[in-house]
C-alpha cells in the first residue's frame, strides 16, 4: 500500500470514511471525483490531495507522518524504502538521564553500520546517517531509541518514523521484538540474547574482554537487520487486511 491509497491524514476522515471510499472504487487520489463525502470534507480531500502530490514529488513524507496514526505509520514505506533506515540501540540501562548508549546500528539499502562509545559513535555521524534517511523504522523506538539518542547526543531525530511495535498490535502481535520474530517464523543468525545480557556484555568489554564486545555489536546489527524483514512481513500483512480485503470485497 502507497500513500496515494490513504485519505484518514485529511482532517474528518477517520477509518470507517476512508473504508467507505474504498468501497466505492476510490482507492487511490486519482479516483477521488468528489461524490461519496461532503462537499467541506470532498474540498479538504482535494487540497490535501494536491499538496500531497508536491511532497511525494519532493520525496518528503513528514507532511503524511504528522497525521497518520502510530498504527498506520506503515503506510509511508512503500514510497520511500530504499532510502529507510532500520536502527537499533544497545544501553547501559533504561534511564538515559543517567544511563549510556553503547552501541548503534542502521541498516539501509543492504548495507549495516555499527557505531560504538568512545570510538565512533558520535552526535556528528548519528546527525549524517538521520539525515540520510527519508524514513526511520524501529521497534519501541518512539518509547526508547530515539528519546535515548536525543537525550545523550542532542541530534535532532524528527525524521519521520515507524515504530514497529504499534504497527504489530494492529496484527494482534505483542510481546517484544525477539517474540514476534519467533510468531512471524523471522530466524536469528545467533544465540537469543536478552537486553540484560546486551548490559552484561558492555561491561565486560569495559573490564577488558574484546570478545564481549564483538557478541554485543552482532546481537546489535542481527535486532537492526531484522527489522527490515519485519517491516517488510508486517506491511504485507496490512495492506492485505487493511486494503486489498475491502478491494475485493467492495459492492458492484
Amino acid at each position: 500500500m502507497r500513500i496515494e491509497n490513504s485519505f484518514i491524514p485529511v482532517r474528518g476522515v477517520g477509518e470507517k470514511t476512508e473504508r467507505r471510499l474504498w468501497e466505492n472504487g476510490i482507492t487511490h487520489w486519482d479516483d477521488f471525483d468528489g461524490s461519496v463525502v461532503g462537499s467541506t470534507l470532498a474540498d479538504r480531500i482535494e487540497t490535501y490531495i494536491e499538496t500531497g502530490r508536491t511532497h511525494l514529488e519532493r520525496g518528503d513524507v513528514s507532511y503524511f507522518a504528522d497525521t497518520l496514526p502510530a498504527s498506520s505509520s506503515w503506510r509511508l514505506y512503500e514510497n520511500v524504502r530504499d532510502d529507510a533506515c532500520f536502527l537499533d540501540i544497545e544501553t547501559t540501562g533504561l534511564d538515559a538521564s543517567c544511563n549510556d548508549v553503547t552501541t548503534v546500528s542502521v541498516h539501509r539499502d543492504g548495507e549495516t553500520k555499527t557505531f560504538v562509545k568512545d570510538r565512533d559513535l558520535t552526535a556528528e555521524r548519528l546527525q549524517t546517517e538521520l539525515e540520510r534517511s527519508s524514513l526511520l523504522v524501529t521497534f519501541n523506538g518512539q518509547r526508547f531509541d530515539v528519546p535515548f539518542l536525543e537525550t545523550c547526543y542532542d541530534v535532532d531525530a524528527s525524521v519521520p518514523h515507524v515504530d514497529l511495535m504499534y504497527c504489530c498490535r494492529k496484527l494482534g502481535l505483542s510481546g517484544g521484538l525477539k517474540q514476534i520474530e519467533r510468531d512471524l517464523g523471522i530466524e536469528r543468525d545467533m544465540p537469543d540474547i536478552s537486553g540484560r545480557d546486551a548490559v552484561r556484555l558492555w561491561h565486560e568489554y569495559e573490564r577488558g574482554d574484546d570478545r564481549a564486545l564483538e557478541t554485543l555489536v552482532e546481537y546489535n546489527r542481527a535486532d537492526t537487520v531484522n527489522l527490515e524483514e519485519l517491516m517488510d512481513l508486517v506491511a504485507k500483512q496490512l495492506h492485505q487486511e487493511v486494503f486489498e480485503s475491502v478491494r475485493t470485497t467492495r459492492p458492484e
